[in-house]
């Protein structure tokens, strides 16, 4: 069982000497409450259910990290569902509802005081078996974050996310994309109001933005894929109890019915936005396990564009074909080209890899964890 409590370094590699961090999660020790640490970097704060929405909370929970290339250390209790908000020059607002409900900082929102900030986060879980930590580019990409996690042997194993420029360069990717096939990549990039370059969006924020961009992106390579599959089977590991399902297109219901000892489940043609925000259409998950195995592996192929090139069984085993197509989620391509190590959490289900294979979402986890360091500005 791991400790109650775990040590979190937070090293400062930016040139600010103004960077904050919020930490919050369900305090898994607490009844699986509302928790969030307080400035000085160890006090729990549980917050009250407001009785109007939108109220401050009540303690200052902004903790601030050291001058450029020093460190500090916070202790968190056991958490579900953590994250570690870092904000460079000033710190976030954090918002409470009835409940209460966190109402956490949106990049989707242009009316939320931190719409203008420069901020990101990583996720984490740390409860009785493990720490299991990873940063997400699930919505958006900003400044650099890498992880390191020391065990309790010593050993270190690390998350190397984006070089110092890895921002600059992705949005010159999307840039150059655009320009050579027409589509929205470049308005992912949100400047500030000086024109400075702020973040990027992920396709399937870019569209909650602006409900057009991408519409029918990848209906020709879906169009492709049915007829593809309605000649010949696609096998799925579910790498689970279900084990190896098979499964053929139908061109005239649009449908994608996989057979197995249970009766068969059947997908509906995705759209565009189905694919990027792996959640609406045929990757709604529900009631059945069968289906709920099915969609991330189904989704991250979609997203990964390889049902085409993957000798008919996914989760695809050649990490070196992912986007490789002229039709592909840019976005997650060149998230992996410009990380260091090439690995991070791109799209929703970008943690499928097949068994045996090598992770592509970049997590570090452990279940006798001594210290966790997240770098805030790169290695």
């Amino acid at each position: 069982m791991t400790p109650e409590t775990l040590e979190i370094e937070l090293t400062n590699h930016t040139a600010s000497p103004t960077v904050y961090a919020t930490i919050t999660g369900l305090a898994i020790d607490h009844s699986n409450a509302w928790f969030l640490l307080q400035s000085d970097g160890k006090t729990p704060y549980f917050p009250c259910s407001p009785s109007k929405i939108l109220q401050p909370l009540s303690e200052n929970c902004a903790i601030p990290l050291s001058e450029p290339g020093k460190s500090i250390t916070v202790t968190i209790p056991r958490i579900a569902g953590g994250r570690i908000y870092l904000s460079i020059d000033k710190p976030l607002v954090f918002l409470l509802n009835p409940g209460p409900a966190l109402v956490e900082p949106s990049v989707t929102n242009p009316t939320d005081k931190n719409y203008d900030a420069n901020w990101g986060f990583m996720e984490f879980t740390y409860n009785s078996d493990q720490l299991y930590a990873n940063i997400s580019y699930v919505d958006f990409v900003a400044f650099p974050i890498a992880l390191t996690l020391v065990t309790s042997t010593g050993e270190e194993k690390k998350v190397l996310g984006l070089p110092k420029d890895g921002l600059q360069t992705i949005a010159q990717g999307l840039g150059e994309q655009s320009g050579k096939d027409g589509q929205g990549w470049k308005d992912l990039v949100v400047n500030d109001k000086e024109g400075k370059l702020l973040r990027i969006l992920s396709p399937n924020q870019g569209i909650v933005l602006n409900r057009s961009l991408f519409n029918g992106y990848f209906e020709s390579y879906i169009d492709e894929v049915w007829n593809h599959f309605s000649s010949q089977e696609l096998k799925i590991d579910t790498q689970c109890a279900f084990g190896m399902v098979t499964g053929t297109a139908c061109t005239s219901t649009s449908t994608f019915t996989f057979n197995s000892s249970q009766k068969p489940e059947s997908f509906k043609k995705p759209t565009t936005a189905d694919i990027f925000n792996a959640s609406s259409g045929p990757f709604q998950t529900g009631p059945s396990p069968l289906r709920n195995a099915i969609i991330p592996r189904l989704n991250a192929a979609f997203n990964r564009t390889v049902l085409l090139n993957c000798d008919c069984e996914i989760p695809a085993r050649n990490r070196g074909a992912f986007y490789e197509r002229e039709v592909t989620n840019h976005y997650a391509r060149l998230v992996h080209e410009v990380n260091v190590d090439g690995k991070g959490y791109a799209h929703p289900y970008d943690d499928v890899a097949a068994s045996g294979g090598g992770d592509h979402s970049g997590f570090v986890n452990d279940g006798a964890p001594k210290k966790l360091i997240v770098i805030v500005g790169g290695q």
